[in-house]
């Protein structure tokens, strides 16, 4: 048996839920206690009653870009999809991980596809990357008008006008539909740049925040921009030799010392590993301790691990052999959280970003 053999389990298709509940609130939450070793059930609207006053929850304000480009090819009308990554301010050049059948060529153009299935814009191809990506310019169809153009200054603003929400597969096969734009992205987003979403944060409405905050718990926003290698499943033997995606995060000064100082007195409780990635990375650049820190992050927490800022973690159920699972076994250990996911799967609860979630602590 591989290394990575050890984080697998058997997952029904049926509980990977494909729409998320209608009150955000309303979703399952499963208590594991690693001190005990036990499991309860309850619901994330009980957060108020399963923390203490002076806890602190600390939650990624990522937000999700529309990154996803639906088009097709000029010359030979297939059918191309891609995914927006970063660009280049000074050439307004921009880097799309790519999928289409046959080869693109140099100078080729793309043309992109409005949310309404419309023509939009179009992408003229420059070059490839050495690890596959395409390297392309926007533009707009000389027919456009010069008002139009003119709203297009950002990278974002053509997202906002002809992207998609970059959902995951599992999830319709990746077909966007209007409501997740509400949907698949948390009530307090605002830092845009993730191509997926911090999961464990969709769970929150305005409202439980209100709750939270009253009974005693303070809440601290960090950043980390969830990147595609979020999707990857580790493909190696061992953990040894994973190549851990990089993905970049922020912490400020306010926040630090607002959760060293309540770390005096309660736990600090990461929603979501991205929240904990963050936290994490930032100790361990500083010699465990908590630091204002913004930058790329490559971190692989993995068992075994000792965490020196988080205390408490709040999570979805995530895939089988990814990274995130790892990550959730470092903290809980490795047996205690594939019981935790063998007794969801017995209870039916649901699986993956639109799905339930743990608080483990």
């Amino acid at each position: 048996m591989n290394e990575i053999d050890l984080y697998d389990y058997q997952l029904p298709k049926e509980l990977i839920a494909q729409e998320p509940l209608a009150t955000r609130s309303d979703s399952r939450l499963m208590l594991v206690d690693r001190d005990r070793g036990t499991i309860d059930h309850h619901h994330v609207r009980d957060l108020p009653e399963l923390l203490a006053a002076g806890d602190t929850l600390v939650m990624n304000n990522s937000k999700v870009v529309p990154a996803r480009l639906v088009g097709y090819r000029s010359i030979t009308g297939g059918r191309w999809q891609g995914l927006f990554l970063q660009a280049d301010r000074e050439t307004g050049i921009w880097e799309v991980l790519t999928k289409t059948r046959g080869t693109l060529r140099d100078g080729e153009t793309i043309v992109v596809k409005d949310r309404d299935g419309r023509d939009g814009m179009h992408l003229v191809v420059v070059a490839r990357t050495d690890d596959g990506k395409l390297l392309v310019k926007p533009s707009l169809p000389e027919d456009s008008g010069a008002t139009q153009a003119a709203d297009l200054k950002e990278p974002a603003d053509w997202l906002d006008r002809f992207g998609r929400i970059p959902l995951p597969p599992y999830i319709r096969d990746g077909h966007m539909v209007d409501a997740d734009v509400q949907n698949y992205q948390t009530v307090y987003a605002k830092d845009r740049g993730s191509v997926a979403a911090p999961t464990a944060g969709l769970h929150f409405t305005k409202t439980l925040l209100e709750k939270v905050r009253a009974a005693g718990v303070d809440t601290a926003e960090v950043t980390l921009h969830v990147g595609i290698g979020t999707f990857r499943p580790i493909q190696t033997e061992t953990l040894d030799q994973h190549a851990m995606h990089t993905e970049w995060g922020s912490i400020d000064a306010a926040t630090v010392e607002n959760i060293r100082a309540r770390r005096a007195r309660g736990r600090c409780i990461a929603v979501g590993t991205t929240s904990v990635r963050v936290l994490e990375s930032s100790a361990s650049k500083n010699d465990g301790k908590l630091t204002p820190w913004t930058g790329e992050t490559d971190l692989f927490i993995r068992p075994p691990y000792d965490f020196k800022v988080v205390d408490g973690m709040m999570t979805n159920f995530h895939l089988p052999k990814s990274s995130l699972l790892v990550l959730v076994s470092a903290f809980a250990g490795r047996e205690l959280a594939l019981k935790a996911y063998q007794t969801a799967i017995e209870n039916e609860y649901r699986f993956y970003s639109y799905g339930d979630a743990m608080l483990i602590v």
